[in-house]
Protein backbone atom coordinates (compact mmCIF):
# COMPACT_ATOMS: atom_id res chain seq x y z
CA UNK A 1 0.00 0.00 0.00
CA UNK A 2 2.60 2.44 0.70
CA UNK A 3 4.57 1.89 -2.49
CA UNK A 4 1.38 2.25 -4.41
CA UNK A 5 0.21 5.68 -2.27
CA UNK A 6 3.97 6.69 -3.11
CA UNK A 7 4.04 6.32 -7.06
CA UNK A 8 0.47 7.75 -6.99
CA UNK A 9 2.30 11.21 -5.69
CA UNK A 10 4.90 10.50 -7.96
CA UNK A 11 2.66 10.64 -10.88
CA UNK A 12 1.13 13.83 -9.35
CA UNK A 13 4.29 15.37 -9.15
CA UNK A 14 4.59 14.82 -12.51
CA UNK A 15 1.38 16.35 -13.38
CA UNK A 16 1.14 19.59 -11.46
CA UNK A 17 5.50 20.50 -10.67
CA UNK A 18 4.49 23.73 -10.87
CA UNK A 19 1.58 24.41 -8.42
CA UNK A 20 3.28 21.74 -5.96
CA UNK A 21 5.76 24.17 -5.41
CA UNK A 22 3.85 25.93 -2.82
CA UNK A 23 5.36 25.15 0.33
CA UNK A 24 2.40 24.63 2.42
CA UNK A 25 0.75 22.16 -0.21
CA UNK A 26 -0.09 18.68 1.00
CA UNK A 27 -2.09 16.13 -0.80
CA UNK A 28 -4.18 13.84 1.23
CA UNK A 29 -6.60 11.07 0.02
CA UNK A 30 -10.21 10.44 0.15
CA UNK A 31 -13.46 9.27 -1.86
CA UNK A 32 -15.41 10.92 -4.56
CA UNK A 33 -19.00 10.95 -5.31
CA UNK A 34 -21.35 13.12 -7.20
CA UNK A 35 -24.81 14.22 -7.24
CA UNK A 36 -27.06 17.05 -8.45
CA UNK A 37 -27.64 16.04 -12.61
CA UNK A 38 -26.14 16.38 -15.26
CA UNK A 39 -26.83 20.34 -15.25
CA UNK A 40 -26.01 20.58 -11.76
CA UNK A 41 -29.28 22.33 -10.98
CA UNK A 42 -29.65 19.82 -8.04
CA UNK A 43 -26.72 21.54 -6.22
CA UNK A 44 -28.32 24.81 -5.84
CA UNK A 45 -28.62 25.93 -2.82
CA UNK A 46 -27.44 23.96 0.28
CA UNK A 47 -26.00 23.89 3.94
CA UNK A 48 -23.57 27.02 3.19
CA UNK A 49 -26.69 29.05 2.39
CA UNK A 50 -25.87 29.91 -1.20
CA UNK A 51 -28.85 30.47 -3.75
CA UNK A 52 -27.91 30.52 -7.15
CA UNK A 53 -24.44 29.25 -7.26
CA UNK A 54 -23.96 31.53 -11.01
CA UNK A 55 -25.19 34.15 -8.95
CA UNK A 56 -23.16 34.01 -5.98
CA UNK A 57 -19.54 33.10 -8.14
CA UNK A 58 -18.88 29.34 -7.83
CA UNK A 59 -20.77 27.87 -11.08
CA UNK A 60 -20.81 24.27 -11.23
CA UNK A 61 -17.33 23.73 -10.07
CA UNK A 62 -18.61 22.62 -6.34
CA UNK A 63 -19.36 19.90 -3.72
CA UNK A 64 -20.64 19.46 -0.67
CA UNK A 65 -18.35 17.85 1.98
CA UNK A 66 -18.72 15.07 4.50
CA UNK A 67 -18.95 16.45 8.71
CA UNK A 68 -15.05 15.70 9.20
CA UNK A 69 -14.61 18.79 6.24
CA UNK A 70 -17.47 20.58 6.66
CA UNK A 71 -16.75 21.58 10.07
CA UNK A 72 -19.94 22.96 11.21
CA UNK A 73 -19.77 25.50 7.94
CA UNK A 74 -16.62 26.44 8.78
CA UNK A 75 -15.12 25.59 5.52
CA UNK A 76 -17.94 27.08 3.34
CA UNK A 77 -16.14 28.94 0.24
CA UNK A 78 -12.96 27.35 0.86
CA UNK A 79 -11.64 25.62 -1.85
CA UNK A 80 -10.03 22.20 -2.90
CA UNK A 81 -8.05 20.77 -5.86
CA UNK A 82 -9.18 17.61 -6.61
CA UNK A 83 -7.41 14.45 -8.68
CA UNK A 84 -8.67 10.92 -9.18
CA UNK A 85 -6.09 8.58 -8.13
CA UNK A 86 -5.42 6.50 -11.59
CA UNK A 87 -3.22 3.87 -9.73
CA UNK A 88 -5.86 2.63 -7.37
CA UNK A 89 -9.00 3.13 -10.55
CA UNK A 90 -7.40 3.30 -13.74
CA UNK A 91 -10.34 2.25 -15.09
CA UNK A 92 -12.36 5.07 -13.88
CA UNK A 93 -9.81 7.96 -13.88
CA UNK A 94 -9.04 10.51 -16.41
CA UNK A 95 -5.38 10.63 -16.53
CA UNK A 96 -3.74 13.98 -16.42
CA UNK A 97 -6.83 15.91 -15.34
CA UNK A 98 -7.34 18.18 -11.72
CA UNK A 99 -9.99 20.38 -10.94
CA UNK A 100 -10.75 23.18 -7.98
CA UNK A 101 -14.07 22.84 -6.16
CA UNK A 102 -15.60 25.35 -3.28
CA UNK A 103 -17.28 23.70 -0.67
CA UNK A 104 -21.03 25.16 -1.12
CA UNK A 105 -22.83 22.17 0.77
CA UNK A 106 -22.49 19.60 3.64
CA UNK A 107 -23.24 15.93 2.55
CA UNK A 108 -24.65 14.51 5.52
CA UNK A 109 -23.82 10.86 7.21
CA UNK A 110 -25.75 7.85 6.86
CA UNK A 111 -25.37 5.78 9.65
CA UNK A 112 -27.40 3.13 8.29
CA UNK A 113 -24.94 2.04 6.09
CA UNK A 114 -21.29 1.08 6.51
CA UNK A 115 -18.73 3.71 5.99
CA UNK A 116 -17.17 1.35 2.90
CA UNK A 117 -20.52 0.87 1.28
CA UNK A 118 -22.94 3.84 0.93
CA UNK A 119 -22.32 5.77 4.01
CA UNK A 120 -19.32 7.36 2.48
CA UNK A 121 -19.86 10.74 4.64
CA UNK A 122 -19.94 9.13 7.91
CA UNK A 123 -17.70 10.31 10.26
CA UNK A 124 -14.53 10.10 10.07
CA UNK A 125 -14.30 9.81 6.78
CA UNK A 126 -13.09 12.83 4.43
CA UNK A 127 -15.36 12.89 1.26
CA UNK A 128 -16.24 14.98 -1.64
CA UNK A 129 -20.15 14.45 -3.04
CA UNK A 130 -19.20 16.80 -6.27
CA UNK A 131 -21.54 18.32 -8.79
CA UNK A 132 -21.77 15.52 -11.44
CA UNK A 133 -20.57 18.15 -14.33
CA UNK A 134 -17.44 18.19 -11.64
CA UNK A 135 -16.58 15.22 -11.28
CA UNK A 136 -16.76 13.71 -14.71
CA UNK A 137 -13.80 16.56 -15.41
CA UNK A 138 -11.51 13.63 -13.31
CA UNK A 139 -13.72 10.48 -14.04
CA UNK A 140 -15.82 8.27 -15.84
CA UNK A 141 -19.48 8.90 -14.73
CA UNK A 142 -19.89 5.01 -14.47
CA UNK A 143 -17.33 4.95 -11.66
CA UNK A 144 -19.85 5.89 -9.16
CA UNK A 145 -17.40 6.68 -6.66
CA UNK A 146 -13.47 7.10 -7.09
CA UNK A 147 -10.40 7.30 -5.07
CA UNK A 148 -9.20 11.07 -4.92
CA UNK A 149 -6.11 13.24 -3.68
CA UNK A 150 -7.20 16.71 -2.68
CA UNK A 151 -5.75 19.84 -1.29
CA UNK A 152 -6.55 23.16 0.53
CA UNK A 153 -5.47 26.02 -2.50
CA UNK A 154 -6.29 29.78 -3.04
CA UNK A 155 -9.80 30.82 -4.52
CA UNK A 156 -9.64 32.65 -7.48
CA UNK A 157 -13.17 34.87 -8.32
CA UNK A 158 -14.29 37.19 -10.73
CA UNK A 159 -15.57 40.88 -9.18
CA UNK A 160 -15.99 42.30 -5.63
CA UNK A 161 -17.11 40.22 -2.58
CA UNK A 162 -20.92 39.86 -2.81
CA UNK A 163 -22.86 41.15 0.34
CA UNK A 164 -27.03 39.87 0.64
CA UNK A 165 -29.04 40.93 3.31
CA UNK A 166 -31.93 39.19 4.29
CA UNK A 167 -33.82 39.01 8.00
CA UNK A 168 -35.86 41.57 9.54
CA UNK A 169 -35.49 44.93 11.84
CA UNK A 170 -33.00 43.47 14.45
CA UNK A 171 -32.06 40.64 12.85
CA UNK A 172 -29.82 41.49 9.33
CA UNK A 173 -28.80 37.97 7.88
CA UNK A 174 -25.80 38.73 5.77
CA UNK A 175 -25.26 36.37 2.98
CA UNK A 176 -21.48 36.49 1.85
CA UNK A 177 -20.24 35.49 -1.20
CA UNK A 178 -18.29 35.17 -4.34
CA UNK A 179 -14.95 34.96 -1.73
CA UNK A 180 -11.57 34.80 -2.86
CA UNK A 181 -8.36 33.84 -1.58
CA UNK A 182 -8.39 31.53 1.49
CA UNK A 183 -12.36 31.49 1.03
CA UNK A 184 -13.15 30.50 4.23
CA UNK A 185 -14.68 33.58 6.76
CA UNK A 186 -13.66 33.36 10.31
CA UNK A 187 -14.81 37.02 11.19
CA UNK A 188 -17.12 39.30 9.85
CA UNK A 189 -17.76 42.67 11.79
CA UNK A 190 -20.74 45.42 10.39
CA UNK A 191 -21.09 49.41 10.95
CA UNK A 192 -23.61 51.52 10.01
CA UNK A 193 -23.41 55.38 9.02
CA UNK A 194 -24.36 56.68 12.18
CA UNK A 195 -22.63 54.54 14.42
CA UNK A 196 -19.13 55.23 15.81
CA UNK A 197 -17.66 51.45 16.21
CA UNK A 198 -17.17 48.23 14.30
CA UNK A 199 -19.87 46.03 15.92
CA UNK A 200 -18.74 42.07 15.67
CA UNK A 201 -21.37 39.82 13.62
CA UNK A 202 -21.97 36.09 14.68
CA UNK A 203 -21.74 32.94 12.33
CA UNK A 204 -25.80 32.08 11.68
CA UNK A 205 -25.34 28.72 9.27
CA UNK A 206 -22.73 28.42 6.37
CA UNK A 207 -22.03 31.64 5.14
CA UNK A 208 -24.74 33.44 6.73
CA UNK A 209 -23.84 35.82 9.30
CA UNK A 210 -25.81 38.12 11.78
CA UNK A 211 -26.19 41.02 13.77
CA UNK A 212 -28.86 42.25 16.36
CA UNK A 213 -28.81 46.19 15.87
CA UNK A 214 -31.26 48.45 14.36
CA UNK A 215 -29.42 49.73 10.86
CA UNK A 216 -32.76 50.34 8.80
CA UNK A 217 -31.16 54.09 6.82
CA UNK A 218 -27.95 53.61 7.84
CA UNK A 219 -25.61 52.71 4.56
CA UNK A 220 -23.57 49.55 5.58
CA UNK A 221 -19.73 48.61 5.63
CA UNK A 222 -18.44 45.15 6.05
CA UNK A 223 -15.26 43.98 7.63
CA UNK A 224 -14.21 40.48 6.70
CA UNK A 225 -11.44 38.28 8.34
CA UNK A 226 -10.21 34.72 6.56
CA UNK A 227 -9.10 31.29 7.79
CA UNK A 228 -5.67 32.48 7.18
CA UNK A 229 -5.65 35.70 9.28
CA UNK A 230 -6.76 38.41 6.03
CA UNK A 231 -8.51 40.75 6.04
CA UNK A 232 -10.45 43.35 3.64
CA UNK A 233 -12.75 45.88 4.31
CA UNK A 234 -15.68 46.91 2.30
CA UNK A 235 -17.18 50.77 2.94
CA UNK A 236 -20.63 52.11 2.28
CA UNK A 237 -21.31 48.67 0.22
CA UNK A 238 -24.78 49.50 0.93
CA UNK A 239 -26.99 52.65 0.51
CA UNK A 240 -28.83 54.28 2.94
CA UNK A 241 -31.77 52.99 0.70
CA UNK A 242 -31.06 49.01 1.32
CA UNK A 243 -33.87 47.25 1.98
CA UNK A 244 -33.68 43.31 2.80
CA UNK A 245 -33.84 41.20 -0.30
CA UNK A 246 -31.45 43.00 -1.81
CA UNK A 247 -27.75 42.35 -2.77
CA UNK A 248 -24.75 44.08 -3.20
CA UNK A 249 -20.97 43.80 -5.05
CA UNK A 250 -18.48 45.28 -3.25
CA UNK A 251 -14.81 46.85 -4.72
CA UNK A 252 -12.66 44.63 -2.65
CA UNK A 253 -11.42 40.67 -3.22
CA UNK A 254 -8.76 38.69 -1.46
Amino acid sequence: MEKLIFSGLLVLLGLFTTELRVASAAWLQAHATFYGGSDASGTMGGACGYGNLYTDGYGIKTAALSTVLFNDGKSCGGCYQIVCDANQAPQWCLRGTSITITATNFCPPNFALPNDNGGWCNPPRPHFDMSQPAFEMIAKYRAGIVPIFYRKVGCKRTGGIRFTINGRDYFELVLISNVGGAGEISRVWIKGSKMNNWESMSRNWGANWQSLSYLNGQSLSFRVQLSNGKTRTANNVAPSSWTFGQSFISKVQF
